[in-house]
């Protein structure tokens, strides 16, 4: 059985390794520093698989031994954001839980696959890389797959109509300048500019680029978690069983889409080596805009770090 360590045991953490362990993806190891809280939390889900007859090992450690020879590694590990800031706000606290997490993880799985959750999402997976020394296929951002999510399920909702049958993809980074790709976004295979007027379409791309922040303003105690686990365990899935899934992902980019040196949400073909292809599309004037606004962005809040 492949090995998944989940790095923080709280909403997010834990709910990824729910999810994961429902899946039957890998054996888990959920760390976290509270004492006693990573392990209350694995026996209380070892104790739900046997009503979902899977058979996962899960375990809850507060150190990194546990953890020895994953073959992914997902950290959300971090302060979460709290009403009124921005996932900006979050770049010096959550720096140094980046600094003092990743060389763990390195030591003990030095072969591992790194999925990045913390945010601000981009930064913090541009420093992971940075501190693991492991090359750029190894190293990547959950973002898209949670944005193009929000993206789906508010076009489902507008034309009451089957989540399933809803194509979308949003890349970018991750907060008001992602890319909701408009062109490529399709319900029962018809384009969505074609079902839904302009103005109000502009209005379901903006909900979806505060997404989170909406969701913030109604728990005011904490950030979204359900629908951001899932997206960190359907990436991980990928890895784990070689899919080679078609997800939008934070990837390091050097020459595609123009952009050099930066983690950008992109497409990518997610399979036992990490990332294995970006898949390059084509992109509007206007979406190569918004695109390269983001990138411009992402380039600003590395530079602090």
């Amino acid at each position: 059985m492949a090995k998944l360590t989940i790095v923080g045991a709280g909403n997010l953490g834990s709910q990824t390794a729910f999810y994961a362990a429902l899946k039957g993806i890998a054996d888990i190891v959920l760390v976290d520093i509270v004492e006693g809280m990573p392990k209350g939390k694995a026996l209380d889900m070892l104790q739900a698989m046997s009503i979902a007859s899977s058979n996962v090992k899960i375990t809850g450690s507060n150190g990194y031994e546990a953890t020895e020879d994953s073959d992914v590694v997902i950290i959300p590990a971090g302060m979460p954001r709290k009403p009124g800031m921005t996932r900006e706000d979050l770049l010096k606290t959550n720096s140094k839980i980046i600094k003092s997490v990743v060389p763990k993880i390195v030591k003990y799985s030095p072969n591992c696959v790194l999925i990045i959750v913390t945010n601000p999402l981009d930064a913090m997976v541009y420093l992971a890389y940075k501190l693991s020394g492991f090359p750029k296929n190894r190293v990547i951002g959950m973002a898209g797959v949670l944005d193009s999510a929000r993206f789906k399920t508010f076009i489902a909702q507008e034309l009451n109509v089957d989540v399933n049958k809803v194509e979308a993809m949003v890349l970018g980074s991750h907060g008001d300048l992602m890319v909701p790709l408009i062109n490529h976004c399709k319900v029962n295979g018809k384009p969505v500019k074609e079902l839904i007027e302009e103005k109000r379409l502009g209005e379901i791309i903006e909900r979806t680029r505060k997404g989170g922040g909406e969701i913030l303003k109604l728990l005011k105690t904490g950030s979204a978690f359900f629908a951001p686990g899932l997206s960190a365990a359907e990436m991980a899935e990928s890895i784990i069983k070689d899919q080679k899934k078609i997800l939008p992902c934070a990837a390091l980019c050097e020459g595609e889409y123009g952009v050099n040196g930066v983690f950008v949400g992109v497409p990518v073909k997610l399979g036992k080596n990490g990332i294995e292809e970006i898949i390059e599309i084509e992109l509007t004037e206007e979406e190569k805009k918004v695109f390269e606004e983001s990138v411009n962005h992402i380039k600003e809040i590395v530079k602090n770090i």
